[in-house]
């Protein structure tokens, strides 16, 4: 199957509805035996790595099972169809992003500067948000639940706290979401795909917005 991503469910199955599903806090699935939890990620990292080199509207449940060496119905009975394939691998990728400036290695992770963890959260999230702009999109249903999934809620409160570390005179409140705008998946994909702007002007224009807006007080 492949083609546009259809329209996500809620966990009730009513079509078109709000889910949480992918846009949760790292480590708040329910837990899975060691094997299956071993055999998930082995699917789903043959998943991203198909993804990175075809794009998730070509990404197949088959595709997924040769990569990972496994047959078809290993890979419909783990997620159900390809959607809950692309849910769950946009919940890896969410989980690999939120370990890597949670607690992975400087400039990302905790044990650099507050700014220099933030001139490497904007690449990292706008690297992030291209590479999965089809099923984020297809997720928001409601534009003003974007502010409120925990995902996004995580994110706001990490580049706030950083902004105050690093001194950021203004509302950081504010001036977090302004940073994060520029980040926003659908004005990624709109410069990079319908503009056709390289990506690391866009990352560029994230290092000058930061430094005009963290000049400390």
């Amino acid at each position: 199957m492949t083609g546009p991503i259809p329209p996500l469910v809620t966990t009730s199955g009513t079509p078109g509805g709000p889910t949480d599903l992918a846009l949760t806090p790292a480590g708040e699935r329910p837990a899975l035996r060691a094997d299956a939890a071993r055999n998930r990620t082995r699917l789903l990292e043959a998943a991203s790595r198909l993804m990175s080199a075809c794009g998730a509207a070509n990404l197949t449940m088959e595709a997924v099972a040769t990569a990972a060496g496994v047959g078809k119905g290993t890979v419909f009975r783990r997620f159900g169809d390809r959607t809950g394939l692309l849910i769950a691998l946009l919940d890896h990728r969410e989980q690999q992003l939120q370990a890597a400036f949670l607690s992975g290695p400087p400039p990302l992770g905790p044990d650099a500067p507050a700014l220099e963890r933030l001139h490497a959260f904007g690449p990292a999230l706008i690297r992030h948000e291209r590479d999965h702009h089809e099923l984020i999109l297809a997720a928001r249903t409601d534009p003003l639940r974007n502010y409120t999934v925990p995902a996004n809620r995580l994110r706001h409160t990490h580049v706030m706290l950083l902004l105050r570390q690093a001194g950021a005179k203004g509302d950081t409140d504010l001036l977090a979401h302004t940073l994060l705008a520029a980040a926003d998946t659908a004005l990624v994909h709109h410069l990079t795909v319908e503009r056709g702007m390289p990506l690391d002007r866009v990352e560029a224009g994230w290092h000058e917005l930061l430094d005009r807006l963290a000049r400390p007080s």
